[in-house]
């Protein structure tokens, strides 16, 4: 990890930085080895994730300091991407953001990088460049895998069968589920980074249904709700019928696991693709036998 110095305006360190300010309050008024303040900048010393040595003021830095570096850990979503916007208006003349050279002398860019994906770190700082950057390509899979990542999809939002419900050997049981935007779908959001946005809509294309007894249903649907109109008749859409009770079951029920298979179909930046994601619910279902009395 690579400790920097870098430049911002006094009145907006605390809003522009997003990583860490080693600050040591005893090293005097200025903050001495942590942050330096003049009367319009800061000098604050960061420490910058994934990074290795290099110059700044380059236009072909590797270092994200002069241009783009990615850490290549094998994962798209580590990949290190940095936005560059020219400043607007430039610093003026002897503000550090200028890194000692004259306004007209290149120019000064605000630069956005952000490492690890979705939940890593992000910095925003100025910097010097001679010549104008080159923007980091962004891979418009990765910027739709974080569009699926804000929707927070869930599992199926089981309605029957009722973990209070008393169910019977031989008795058509009907399953279905309750459809919202993150249990069912239709869900859809959108990610953008370098000047392109994707936008993702998930769906859920199926529901395995795990009945505890080892059988297993598959429903392409959300099923068909029971009404009392129906009597004894199977579901039309995603149902079962079990055999044999739950009695020598843990806890007397048996354990029903519902998995659902969420289709998230993307587009954006001149590409489209599909990823899919599974999620889970559980439910506990007692089932007897009919009692005849004699």
């Amino acid at each position: 990890m690579l400790t920097r110095r870098i430049a911002v305006t006094a009145v907006t360190v605390l809003a522009t930085l997003s990583v860490p300010v080693l600050s040591h309050a005893e090293d005097g008024p200025k903050g001495g080895g942590g942050i330096e303040c003049g009367l319009y900048d800061c000098e604050v010393e960061v420490d910058v994730p994934g990074q290795g040595g290099g110059q700044a003021g380059g236009s072909g830095g590797t270092d994200g300091t002069g241009g783009s570096g990615s850490s290549d850990s094998g994962d798209p979503t580590d990949k290190t991407v940095c936005v560059y916007k020219l400043a607007d208006p430039q610093p003026p003349a002897g503000s550090l953001d200028w890194q000692g050279h004259e306004p007209g002398d290149g120019a000064v860019y605000e630069q956005t990088c952000g490492w690890g994906g979705v939940d890593g770190d992000v910095i925003v700082r100025m910097v010097w460049l001679a010549d104008p950057p080159p923007q980091e390509t962004v891979d418009p899979a990765v910027l739709a895998q974080r569009a699926v990542d804000s929707m927070t999809l869930l599992g199926p939002d089981i309605a029957s069968p009722r973990v209070a419900g008393k169910y019977t050997v031989g008795v058509p049981m009907w399953m279905w589920v309750n459809r919202s935007a993150t249990t069912y779908g239709p869900n859809t959001a959108s990610a953008s980074a370098g000047g392109i946005t994707v936008t993702a809509t998930a769906k859920v294309s199926k529901i395995v249904w795990k009945m505890g007894d080892g059988a297993s249903v598959t429903c392409n649907g959300p099923g068909t709700p029971y009404t009392s109109s129906q009597g004894m008749a199977e579901s039309p859409t995603c149902g079962h019928v079990y055999s044999k009770t739950s009695a020598g079951a843990q806890n007397g029920k048996f354990p029903v696991t519902a998995t659902s298979t969420w289709t998230i179909n993307w587009q954006g930046g001149g590409q489209a693709g599909q990823l899919t994601q599974v999620r889970q619910t559980n439910v506990q279902v007692a089932v007897g036998e009919v009692q005849v009395v004699r």
